[in-house]
């Protein structure tokens, strides 16, 4: 089972907490989608023999490509690739974009699943964010995509910020709730360095995140959220039975993975590559058929096996000892076996049937946990 992700590097606006690659300049859009369409042909080979059950676009904010652009990329990967009959097609919006014509349009390109940035139901937190829709639109977007069919819609949730706390922490679980969405992406905020809020932070106009806070919103979430039958399947991601996110899953699970775009990574088992993270560079060089847009390491059996206990460790299926021990020397399980019995005694990790996964008092540190794991 692979996957393509396609990374849309462009937004109406900067939000103030993030650090992905986007450009807020829309003047090279046409420019950059004929380079995808490149990157296309070049990557042919990349996920040979290989299904394709999920198809991403994310960003930035895909939902500012046109219909003809979408359709566009979408025709090209269905022409060159086994695309999967019943493949998950996610695109990741924002609640403004999400018009009566935009959702008609999603559907006519057979779009099946929805990721919307909400981010928050408060107007004050969403304005401090720098996020283009208003709260109104937080809720509005959801019921038009769900009245126009659209059932497989996950929405996106921040935590942790000053605007914030426990009491309007639970109300903000039950908007969502009530919204009536199978899976919910939550994450807590972060004060990146190369942001505005990073900058702030620095200059002392932000304080720092409260990581105690962040803690009882954190549990109260899993709490409230497994009430009313999701599933917490992954550290920030929620879904109910069938709904869990299979693109993101994949990456969990070691699957292999095509990246298009620029600053889109791409792992085909024993190695990994990233695309320039700069537009103009990136259609530069794929204009001039140079394989200087990406750079590409070989992954050593120390790196592998890292990777999977990192991202293994933050999900529901764990770590399995028979799965180290068939794709790693014999080091590697034994050393493992030492390290893990430490996280079991505080009953931050559970085994059964040679699966290893955090409690909930393992969740809060899932991080450090991995680390000390490591190879």
């Amino acid at each position: 089972m692979s996957g393509i992700y396609i990374h849309i590097p462009f937004c109406k606006q900067a939000c103030h907490y993030c650090d992905f690659h986007f450009s807020t300049s829309l003047k090279n859009k046409d420019a950059l989608v004929k380079s995808i369409l490149m990157e296309i042909d070049t990557r042919i080979n990349y996920l040979p023999n290989k299904t394709i059950e999920t198809i991403y676009f994310g960003g930035g904010t895909p939902s500012l490509l046109s219909e003809k652009e979408i359709f566009q990329i979408l025709e090209k990967l269905y022409k060159l690739y086994n695309v999967s009959n019943n493949a998950e097609i996610t695109l990741e919006c924002n609640p403004d974009d999400l018009s009566d014509e935009k959702l008609k349009e999603l559907k006519r390109l057979e779009i099946n699943r929805l990721s919307i940035g909400l981010q928050s139901f408060d107007e004050e937190e969403l304005i401090w964010m720098n996020r283009a829709h208003t709260a109104k639109e937080s809720e509005s977007s959801v019921k038009r995509a769900q009245d126009r069919g659209f059932e497989n819609i996950t929405i996106d949730l921040i935590y942790g910020s000053k605007f914030s706390n426990l009491t309007s922490w639970k109300k903000t679980l039950d908007k969502a709730i009530a919204l009536q969405v199978p899976h919910i992406s939550s994450y807590n905020l972060t004060i990146e360095e190369k942001t505005k809020l990073g900058h702030d932070f620095k200059v002392k106009k932000e304080v720092a995140i409260d990581d105690e806070k962040s803690s009882e919103m954190f549990l109260e979430m899993i709490d409230r959220l497994e009430k009313n039958e999701f599933i917490h399947y992954e550290i920030s991601n929620f879904g109910k039975e069938g709904f869990f996110s299979k693109h993101n899953s994949n990456y969990w699970k070691g699957e292999h993975y095509l990246g298009l775009g620029p600053s889109a990574h791409s792992f085909h088992g024993t190695s990994r590559q990233w695309n320039v993270s700069n537009n103009n560079l990136y259609i530069k060089y794929l204009e001039e058929k140079s394989e200087a847009y990406f750079e590409k390491e070989i992954l050593t059996e120390t790196e592998r096996f890292n990777e999977y206990i990192l991202t293994s460790l933050r999900t529901i299926w764990g770590i399995n000892l028979d799965y180290i021990k068939t794709n790693f020397n014999s080091d590697f399980a034994k050393n493992f076996l030492n390290q893990i019995q430490e996280y079991i005694k505080q009953e931050t990790v559970t085994v059964k049937d040679k699966t290893y996964t955090l409690t909930e008092k393992g969740k809060l540190l899932a991080d450090k946990i991995a680390s000390d794991l490591f190879a």
